[in-house]
This record gives structure tokens, C-alpha cells and sequence, in this order.
């Protein structure tokens, strides 16, 4: 058993550091303690089979490949699926966010085409927009810690885009209400989540 431990430890080490993560930010994308997290890959504790399956999840191996191969194979098994999954993961997001600038483009060209109208504004639309998009798929495989500047961004932009749009009203006090929603961001980002400690 105690050789297990040794093979299932060394394999949560290599993961991890080649997921390129501190013991801290696998606790908050797992929702278990960093101390826990310790005790695993010190081989002083096992994951119960729960845990192992949300390991095997996250770090994209088979729950057999945490308990039976040496760290360096396992590693060199996930580090070509890792590099292929972060590259199509981005390739994705760019191209969603291309086709918001593409729409940009059209209703630019439709305006000056069909009724000579300059409708710049909707290149300064395609930024909210654009963060928007990058804030969904951020959400679904990125680092979540980014979310809270995608957001704060947006918020900015968003004023920016209103003021824009309705210039001859002369909104510059819209960005005022920038501040507190600002400051939610930060409060918002500083929040801990209760984490697992077994």
C-alpha cells in the first residue's frame, strides 16, 4: 500500500507543477485545502474516490494513470494533449470574438454602402461585446481570477460606449456610477471560498 501512496503522490506532484500551479491556486479550482492538498502529494493521505475522479477530470488522465504509471510518463502523456487542448481552446475563443468584429464590419459597410451613414460607433460597440465573449469562454476553461478584470473592463467600456452613443447629451457624469460598481469588483474578487478539508 505504501508503494501505491508513493506512485499516487509523485503523480499529484507532477501534475500539478506541470499544470504549472502553486498547492494554493489547485485548491481554488478543486474546493479542497491547500493543506489537504499537502497531505496528498506527501503521500500522509488518499484521496477517496470521489476526489480521485474530480483529479482525473481536472488533470485529464484516467483515474488507473494516477495510481499505476511513473510521474515522468504521465506527465509526457498530458503535456501533448495539455499544449493541443489550451491551443484549440484559444483558436475557439478567437474565433467567436472574430465573428463580433465581423459583424462590426458588416453593419460599418451596410451603413456606408446603403445610406452613406459613418456608423463607426459600431466598432466601439464590438469591444463590450468582445469582452463578453472572452468573459463566457473565460468562464468555462480559463482561469476564473481573470474574470474579475474581464469584468471591470467591460463595465468601463460599457460607459464608455453610452457616452459615445449619446454625445450631444453631454453623460459625462455616467462615470460615476463606474466607482461603486468598481469597487464591488474588488470587494467581489476578495472573497474566499469554503474549501474541503478532509
Amino acid at each position: 500500500m505504501s508503494e501505491l501512496k508513493k506512485i499516487l503522490a509523485s503523480n499529484l506532484v507532477a501534475l500539478r507543477k506541470n499544470k504549472k500551479l502553486t498547492q494554493g491556486e489547485l485548491s481554488e479550482q478543486i474546493a479542497y485545502s491547500d493543506k489537504t492538498i499537502s497531505k496528498w502529494e506527501n503521500g500522509d493521505a488518499v484521496p477517496d474516490i470521489e476526489t480521485l475522479h474530480l483529479l482525473s477530470q481536472f488533470y485529464g488522465v484516467k483515474i488507473d494513470d494516477l495510481i499505476s504509471k511513473p510521474s515522468t510518463e504521465l506527465v509526457n502523456k498530458t503535456k501533448k494533449a495539455t499544449t493541443h487542448n489550451i491551443t484549440n481552446k484559444l483558436i475557439i475563443t478567437l474565433l467567436a470574438i472574430t465573428l463580433v468584429w465581423s459583424t462590426a464590419t458588416v453593419i460599418y459597410v451596410q451603413g456606408k454602402i446603403l445610406s452613406n451613414v459613418d456608423l463607426w460607433l459600431s466598432f466601439v460597440w464590438a469591444i463590450p461585446f468582445s469582452l463578453v465573449v472572452l468573459l463566457i469562454f473565460n468562464s468555462i476553461w480559463g482561469n476564473k481570477r481573470n474574470n474579475y478584470l474581464i469584468i471591470s473592463l467591460l463595465s468601463w467600456m460599457l460607459l464608455v460606449c453610452i457616452h459615445l452613443q449619446f454625445l450631444n447629451y453631454k453623460l459625462w457624469p455616467i462615470y460615476f456610477l463606474g466607482i461603486p460598481f468598481q469597487i464591488s469588483v474588488i470587494l467581489w474578487s476578495q472573497l474566499k471560498s469554503n474549501k474541503k478539508d478532509v
